[in-house]
């Protein structure tokens, strides 16, 4: 049973909003320390949205330069136009990252058929290894079992995908159509504390935006799952159900984790870009009692 836990990481920013590059290396070595087996760079955590085609590239090369193969690098690079994420995808590439993870693009709803073209356009352009990132709640549409079975039967390169919904029972139905066909196709799920249930299914476990926090939860869990430690699986899934009442409250809850990072210890600032909002002192009071009882606070 091969499990990972990988860190979608935040990314730091000063208070001009510009990149807090010394920021950004801590918070890498901090994650890659605590023992995750891999980052994903400006995924949804990372604040993507709201950063510039410039800021993007400066972040990759510096990452990939500070990451330096220590744990596999994949960017996000899904863009609102298709040739502004192939334009991406071939700079994340050539700069050296080990793949992409790609959203398609959001606010329309779409067809099959167009976000089929969509990917198939990218992964004919490019020549490295894409993650399809299935977020129904944010894109506005789901991508379905059968599309990304359809897109890996075309596509040697997309290896896999990252499925964040509520409902696991989707997750598994993309366990139970891919791996049939391609067993090294990887399917992680988006949200934390579904670790465990992924991986009993016969996933690849999670890329999950708590471990920026708790690093080492998230790589005990997978040490206890291949040592066959019921006990030590059972306290980490108690550990993560904990840190998870950070999706409670607070909209996106990107400000709160970082938030928590820095009551944690973490030398960073808390900026987050407009319009999200940092946390009110009522939700800071429920952070640390969040990081309280995973015995984390840095007090």
């Amino acid at each position: 049973m091969k499990a990972r836990f990988i860190t979608p990481v935040v990314t730091a920013f000063d208070n001009n909003y510009n990149l807090d590059i010394e920021a950004n290396h801590r918070i890498w070595d901090f994650v890659i320390e605590g023992g995750i087996d891999g980052i994903i760079l400006m995924g949804s955590t990372g604040e993507f949205f709201a950063m510039t085609m410039e800021q993007k590239k400066e972040l990759i090369v510096e990452a990939v330069k500070h990451i330096d193969h220590r744990v596999p690098l994949i960017v996000g690079t899904g863009c609102m136009r298709q040739d502004d994420t192939i334009e991406l995808t071939k700079f994340a590439k050539d700069k050296g990252a080990d793949g992409v993870i790609i959203v398609p693009p959001y606010y329309f709803s779409l067809s099959e058929s167009s976000v089929e073209d969509y990917f198939d356009a990218i992964a004919g352009a490019v020549d490295t290894n894409i993650y399809i990132y299935n977020y129904p709640e944010r894109t506005g549409y789901d991508l379905t079992p059968e599309l990304m079975l359809r897109l890996r039967r075309k596509h040697d390169n997309i290896v896999g995908c990252k499925d964040t919904v509520v409902d696991f029972a989707h997750t598994r139905r993309l366990i139970d159509t891919i791996l049939p066909e391609f067993t090294d196709f990887e399917i992680y799920s988006g949200y934390d504390d579904n670790f465990a249930h992924n991986v009993l299914s016969g996933g690849s476990g999670v890329i999950g935006g708590l471990t920026n926090v708790a690093p080492e939860v998230g790589s005990g869990w997978v040490k206890a799952f291949h040592e066959n430690d019921i006990e030590k699986i059972s306290f980490y899934q108690k550990q993560m159900d904990i840190l998870a009442q950070l999706f409670e409250f607070g909209i996106p809850f990107v400000p709160l984790v970082k938030k928590a990072m820095v009551l944690r210890g973490i030398s960073m600032e808390d900026v987050v870009t407009p319009p999200l909002e940092k946390p009110s002192k009522d939700h800071i009071l429920r952070i640390k009692e969040i990081l309280r009882r995973v015995n984390i606070l840095s007090e």
